[in-house]
């Protein structure tokens, strides 16, 4: 038998064997169920209020509705437990925030399409000391980070020019869990990926960023040996969500309102959780359930406009804890703005007629923060920021891409065109960004107790 033959035929029996045949997105399909490795954290997968959440829980469920795949969810504890298992092939793919480094190629991780970037950060606690700025200057910090982790691989390529550098490598823990540590001030700084960062500075607000390290490293699935061939198919879907929108749509569910970061009034923010919401919560709850809005939506509204302050006054003539003009008032038979009972039912109220004015083309929670922008500035404006968008090749439905253009409502060239004009416009995207950053740290705080 010729040898060449004779090769190709024992790799082609052991492949077999070994399970590393490059099985395709139509086996998938056939087999009908995608098993997928990820961890518990609020960047990756996780329970929520309303049921399973997180941005790599939407994008597998999107992959698998569209092809027709039931989801088996395998929680791993660490990202070590999780490269290990799914080269093992105890999964279909990874989605677990794992990014693309050059050791993990090396060990023979096989990485699907890049879809996201993120940046390591040195991250410490303000008021903690001396705050490194380098990375000689983390040369005697307690650093502790995840072992094994991406964390660990610029470590070690730091430490090539930086020869005295060391830290504290652990396991059994979460790159979520030191950040943790460090708020607590058990250990001085750890690294973390800069979405991990952003939203947990929400949790912990003494946090502060020292500065980033490395190079900015690209997310993606990881998938199984016997798996690789769903990469090609695995591209083109990415694209297709990258080019439609979806994805970014994604992003900006879990990380739109995390821009803007107020260090101070997120310490008085959690200090009122428990201080002045036990007064006004009942009210909230049934108010909103009555118009059938998120009671924590609500609250978090109530204390973007007034601090949850009854009395609270504004030199415009708005007043009350949902700030109501007294024009609305009226007409939403509130007879006495600074009673805080009628103050909720008002906003409520008023909220609602927002959300219903809203086009039905508006889906899913797009629609209250286009309710929510429209009780800011007012839905003429809104309406204005549509036609533009529209003029601009911009989807009118999508929030992700109408809080890009209604910033424009301050440049005549374009309101001199639009029926209500002038307006703020980068007032009701800050609005809207801050309420859900308090509705995400409330919704938090209601879990822990």
């Amino acid at each position: 038998m010729n040898k060449q033959l004779t090769i190709s035929i024992i790799v082609l029996i052991w492949l077999s064997l070994s399970g590393c045949s490059e099985n395709s997105l139509s086996s998938l399909i056939e087999s009908g169920e995608l098993v997928v490795l990820t961890r518990n954290a609020p960047t990756t997968w996780y329970e929520g209020r309303e049921g399973t959440a997180g941005p790599e829980h939407e994008l597998i469920t999107s992959f698998a509705d569209e092809h027709g795949l039931k989801v088996t969810y395998k929680v791993l504890g660490s990202i070590d437990e999780i490269l290990d298992a799914i080269k093992d092939g105890q999964g279909h793919i990874a989605a677990a925030g794992l990014t693309n480094t050059t050791q993990r190629n090396i060990d023979g991780i096989i990485f699907g399409p890049g879809y996201q970037q993120v940046q390591q950060q040195v991250v410490c606690r303000r008021n903690n000391g001396k705050i490194p700025k380098s990375a000689k200057e983390l040369v005697g910090v307690q650093l502790t980070i995840i072992e094994s982790s991406s964390y660990e691989e610029t470590l070690t390529t730091l430490k090539l020019q930086n020869p005295l550098l060391s830290w504290n490598a652990v396991t059994d823990t979460s790159t979520e869990q030191l950040l943790e540590k460090v708020w607590k001030r058990e250990i001085d700084c750890t690294l973390a990926d800069s979405t991990i960062v952003n939203i947990n500075r929400r949790y912990y607000p003494e946090l502060i960023v020292a500065f980033n390290i490395g190079e900015p490293q690209t997310m993606s699935w990881v998938l199984s040996p016997a798996w690789k061939g769903l990469k090609p198919d695995l591209s083109t879907w990415f694209r297709r969500i990258k080019d439609s929108g979806q994805l970014a749509e994604i992003y900006e569910r879990y990380y739109g309102h995390v821009e803007i970061f107020d260090y101070v009034d997120m310490v008085k923010f959690s200090q009122r959780i428990k201080t002045r919401l036990p007064k006004y919560r009942e009210i909230f709850e049934a108010e909103a359930a009555k118009q059938d809005i998120p009671w924590t939506l609500l609250s978090a509204q109530a204390y973007q406009e007034s601090h949850w302050l009854a009395n609270a006054r504004s030199p415009t003539g708005v007043r009350g804890l949902m700030m109501l003009t007294l024009t609305t008032a009226k007409s939403l038979g509130v007879k006495n703005r600074l009673d805080p009972n009628q103050s909720i039912v008002g906003g409520a109220k008023y909220l609602r007629k927002m959300i219903k004015r809203i086009p039905e083309s508006v889906i899913g929670e797009d629609r209250l923060w286009y309710a929510l922008a429209s009780y800011n500035v007012g839905y003429g404006h809104i309406k204005d920021a549509r036609v533009l968008a529209t003029r601009l090749n911009k989807n009118p439905d999508r929030w992700v891409e109408l809080k890009e253009v209604l910033p424009l409502l301050t440049q005549k060239k374009y309101y001199k065109t639009l029926r209500h004009g002038y307006a703020r416009g980068t007032e009701p995207v800050r609005y809207v960004q801050r309420i859900r950053d308090y509705r995400q740290v409330l919704d938090r705080s209601l879990l822990s107790n």
